[in-house]
This record gives C-alpha cells, sequence and structure tokens, in this order.
C-alpha cells in the first residue's frame, strides 16, 4: 500500500469533531480530565522558553524570543512539532516582545508583534491552554493559529483532509491518490456552526482545540475552512481567526477568543468550554488587549418565528462590521436567544437552512437584553412559497439534493467518487432533482437540459422561470435558451468571492436568484412533446475544467 493507504487502513478512534450534542458524552471526561502532577503550578524560565507548569498533567513552553509554543508535554510525552515546525499564529510571528506573570491561579503569557496581540493562559489544576488573538489591522497577517502535533500519535480518522498523496491536481493544496480520490486539508465538510471543537483520541488521550465564539472572524455560521489535517509528517488542528478563501464579508479587527487547547483522558472536552458556554471572569483584570467581560456585553432574545417551513432548521444571525454572533432558532416555536453580544447596531438575519428570509435591524447595550416580538416571515420572502409549475429541489440556500453535492463538501469535482457530471434531467420523472449536478461550469456541464411538458393554458401564457445559486466561481452565470426559439439576456454577476470555492469543499457565498421572463411564443403548444430547457454557463473569465467560470445551484422552478 501507498503511504495514504497505510494510514487511512488504521481503524479510527475516539471523538474527532463535535458540537453541543456531546455534552452528555463530555461529562464522562470531566472538566479537567486530569488528575494531581507531582511538580506545582508555575513557571520558570529555561533561557530560551518560559515553561510553564499547570499543576495537571501538562507543561508547555512559549519561545521567548517569537511566542511560538514550542513544547506541549502531557503525562511525559511530547505532542508538539512536525516537520521541525514549532505551534503558531499564522507561520510564525518572527521576533516578539514576549513576557509572562502570574496573578494567583492564573499564569499569563503575552506576546507582542507590531501591532499584534497574542496570549497563553494557565489555571491551576487544568490540562488547558486558553489563547487569544488581537489582530488590529492589516500590518500584519494573523489568520489562524494552527497547533502542530507530532507524528503516530493518533490515527488518521479524516482521511479527506489527509495532504499526503503523490499527484498534485490543483495549486499546491489538492492531491490525488493513485485510486482517484482527491484529498485537501481544505476538505474539512462542517460549517463553523456544526462543530464545537476538532481534534483526536486514541490510547486514553484526546487532543482538542476548542474554538472561539468567532465573533471577530467573518463569514457568518455557514462559513466553512481549515479544520484540521493529516500529513506524512504529523497533523494539524486549526483555529481559523480570518481567512480570505471563498469569504463574503470584509475582515474584522480585534481579539478572538478564548479558544482553547484541551487535554483529556480520551473523552470530548468539557462542554464548559464551548463557544457560548464558557465563561472567564477570571480573565477580566488580566489586562488582555481588546478584552470585554459579561458586564460589557448584552443579549438579543425572541418571543419566536412565525411562517417557518418546520422541515428545516432556522438560524438567527447578528452581524455588523465589528462583530458577528448567531443562534438556533426553537423547532417548537422559533424562540431565540443569543448572548455575550457587545454593544452595538447589528443587522438581524433570519435563515431558512442556509436562506435569508428575513432581516431587520438591532440596538444591543452593555448589561441589557433586546426583546424582540414574535418575527412573522413574509411568504414573499421564502421563495419556496411561490407556486410552481414544476420545481427542481427546494430554496434552502444550499444545494443539498443535487447530484454529488455532499461530496462536494469534502472532495474535489474531479473524484472518482464523483457521478458524471453531465447528463439530462427529466422533470416529473421523480430523479429530476438527484439527477441535476450541483455545480454548473462552462467547460465540463455547461448546456444541460432540462425537459418539461405543459398543458394548453400554461403553454398559452407567458412565465417566470428562476434559477437559484449559493456562490460562483469567476463570474459565472446561467444563460438559458428554451426550445431553441428563445435565448434569454446574460445576466449580470452578482457579486460574489474572488477564490475558489467550487474545488475546495464549500458552496458558499451570496445567495442570488435569476429571474427571466419567458414570453408565450417559446414554448411548445403540443402539449405531447417536452419542452427543452438549456442552461449555459457563461463569463469571461476562469480557465479550463473545474477552474473554468461555474456556479452552485440552490433551486430551479417555473412560475405558474
Amino acid at each position: 500500500m501507498s503511504q495514504a493507504t497505510d494510514q487511512e487502513a488504521l481503524g479510527r478512534r475516539g471523538f474527532v469533531l463535535g458540537t453541543a450534542a456531546a455534552a452528555a458524552g463530555a461529562a464522562l471526561a470531566g472538566p479537567l480530565a486530569g488528575t494531581a502532577h507531582a511538580a506545582a503550578f508555575g513557571w520558570s524560565d529555561d533561557g530560551t522558553h518560559y515553561v510553564v507548569d499547570t499543576g495537571a498533567n501538562l507543561v508547555f513552553k512559549v519561545r521567548k524570543s517569537n511566542g511560538d509554543l514550542a513544547s506541549l508535554v502531557y503525562r511525559g510525552t511530547e505532542y508538539q512539532g512536525y516537520g521541525g515546525k514549532n505551534s503558531h499564529i499564522e507561520s510564525g510571528l518572527g521576533s516578539s516582545t514576549v513576557t509572562i506573570r502570574q496573578s494567583g491561579s492564573t499564569i499569563l503569557v503575552s506576546v507582542t508583534y507590531g501591532t499584534l496581540r497574542h496570549y497563553y493562559a494557565a489555571r491551576s489544576g487544568e490540562n488547558n491552554i486558553y489563547l487569544w488573538t488581537n489582530k488590529a489591522d492589516t500590518s500584519v497577517s494573523a489568520t489562524r493559529f494552527i497547533l502542530r502535533v507530532k507524528a503516530g500519535l493518533f490515527l488518521n480518522d479524516a482521511p479527506d483532509s489527509y495532504t499526503y498523496a503523490p499527484t498534485t491536481i490543483e495549486a499546491s493544496d489538492v492531491f490525488r491518490k493513485s485510486d482517484g480520490q482527491t484529498r485537501s486539508k481544505h476538505f474539512s465538510k462542517l460549517r463553523v456552526i456544526d462543530y464545537d471543537y476538532v481534534g483526536w483520541s486514541a490510547n486514553g488521550v484526546g487532543l482538542w482545540v476548542v474554538r472561539s465564539n468567532h465573533e471577530k472572524a467573518s463569514g457568518g455560521p455557514f462559513y466553512r475552512s481549515l479544520l484540521r489535517h493529516q500529513s506524512a509528517d504529523g497533523g494539524g488542528l486549526y483555529e481559523i481567526l480570518y481567512y480570505g478563501q471563498n469569504q463574503t464579508e470584509e475582515q474584522r479587527f480585534g481579539l478572538q477568543g478564548p479558544y482553547v487547547i484541551a487535554f483529556t483522558d480520551g473523552g470530548a472536552p468539557s462542554s464548559s468550554l464551548f463557544p457560548g458556554t464558557l465563561t472567564t471572569p477570571w480573565a477580566d483584570s488580566l489586562g488582555i488587549a481588546g478584552y470585554v467581560g459579561a458586564g460589557g456585553r448584552g443579549r438579543v432574545a425572541g418571543v419566536g418565528i412565525t411562517g417557518r417551513d418546520t422541515a428545516y432548521p432556522y438560524t438567527v444571525g447578528l452581524a455588523n462590521s465589528a462583530a458577528q454572533y448567531w443562534g438556533s432558532a426553537r423547532s417548537s416555536d422559533g424562540y431565540f436567544n443569543i448572548t455575550g453580544v457587545l454593544p452595538g447596531t447589528y443587522t438581524l438575519t433570519v435563515y431558512k437552512s442556509e436562506l435569508a428570509v428575513y432581516t431587520t435591524s438591532v440596538t444591543v447595550t452593555a448589561g441589557g437584553t433586546t426583546t424582540l416580538n414574535t418575527i412573522a416571515i413574509p411568504s414573499s420572502n421564502d421563495p419556496s412559497r411561490a407556486s410552481a409549475i414544476w420545481r427542481i429541489n427546494d430554496w434552502n440556500g444550499t444545494p443539498s439534493g443535487f447530484k454529488n453535492a455532499d461530496l462536494m463538501t469534502y472532495a474535489h469535482p474531479s473524484d472518482v467518487r464523483a457521478a458524471s457530471w453531465t447528463g439530462n434531467v427529466v422533470v416529473g420523472s421523480g430523479t429530476e432533482t438527484s439527477a441535476f449536478p450541483c455545480y454548473l461550469w462552462k467547460d465540463v456541464n455547461s448546456g444541460i437540459l432540462v425537459y418539461f411538458r405543459l398543458t394548453a393554458a400554461q403553454a398559452a401564457a407567458a412565465h417566470t422561470l428562476r434559477i437559484g445559486v449559493t456562490t460562483a466561481y469567476a463570474n459565472g452565470r446561467p444563460q438559458v435558451v428554451v426550445n431553441d426559439r428563445w435565448t434569454s439576456a446574460i445576466p449580470s454577476p452578482p457579486t460574489q468571492p474572488n477564490t475558489r470555492s467550487l474545488t475546495n469543499g464549500s458552496y458558499r457565498g451570496n445567495n442570488h436568484t435569476f429571474t427571466y421572463s419567458v414570453p408565450a411564443s417559446a414554448w411548445l403548444t403540443d402539449t405531447s412533446q417536452y419542452n427543452v430547457l438549456r442552461i449555459n454557463v457563461v463569463s469571461g473569465s476562469g480557465t479550463t475544467s473545474y477552474l473554468s467560470a461555474g456556479t452552485a445551484i440552490d433551486a430551479i422552478d417555473l412560475l405558474s
């Protein structure tokens, strides 16, 4: 077997990705998940590093010259490091000012690099490291913290993000194995809203990174980014502070955190560390730049939401240029409660799955609760409520249900596991959704045909055709032809991310609906015949194959 195959052939064990639903399992691990350590809580200076002993089972070192996390020893085993690299912000900060101080049961290491501030905190008796990062402006590159873990300590239980493969097929970060399956660190599957922590568990040890609440990140609750990867020389766990790949928002600045490096006895990290659950009053007086304690924050609570489609989950998001938050609406009545919000005025958006169906403005004050009466979603805001002659897929802001949709969050479109991207679709066949490809490209499957019949009355009238998209690459957008009798104008491209998306595991962009007014003269009057809709992808940008101009589809319908 190849090295990649050998790694993947190893079994899977333990928790890998966590949500709040794992809280019961977390309780088994205990909040500290460790026994007493022989050494006392405290720190020392070995000349090159500040050495911190948590007084439990964890000792870590921070390099005094640049703030790197240079050693991570749990129960006497070194976990830090692969490829001769430390764990650090981005690819390392360079020469920095690094200081340390102890305040009661807390030790804080502070790193200053230009306008960037980065912090490590340890608490007596805990096997956790709390981290904060404050990026004030664009003068410093700091888009992630990467925890680099030595090879051989954990099994590879996320083979799609395993980045050792013999053939590079795109940029320098997408690879193909000899069996035709593809691999990339981008193939994380999950949106931010889907996980609370990432990591590995094996041989009675769990190593996790619990994410922050992402209030100063960008992209919203449905953004996908790097979570973790494994390669021939080790593995990486990420906390993404800002990532430009397929990004829908401008970068936010300010303090992010805490996010937590947590060791356990093999179980999930304690649910008390999860985003939205973790409170850090012990950090209020540490002098962390940009820190705002619970007393300086507010919350938004909604009595309920009516006009929902109960087949879908609903999410409520808050966003402005300085911060973002979100919370789930209760399935029974739409009640929601978003806590820990920085003061300010926000756009509140209600999402049906990932489709925005309602917006309003709310103002949050420190220590206050902004209470909203029942939100009524107008039927006109949900495109699924419109009466249609036919509809392929339902409107929910995602390509879910279309051919290859699920696979595309963890594989390249060229992957051998993907069904053919070509093939025509017949409305009424019962397979029109599963047969329709989730993505269309100018150089791959442009010109897909949709066959459908109309009654005599329907064929005698003009109709509106709608095509919903979730993102586009290189300004790809649909132009339609009906029965070779009528061709739409080329629509203007909507605002979309300007980086790769369809080939690195993400369909998330800016949802947009294209509408086409098709005249009655375009239809066939013989009701026994199929009308034929051709959907072409047009753009003057892009290159070839899966990097040609393309778009991801949400739904297609012909209104009655």
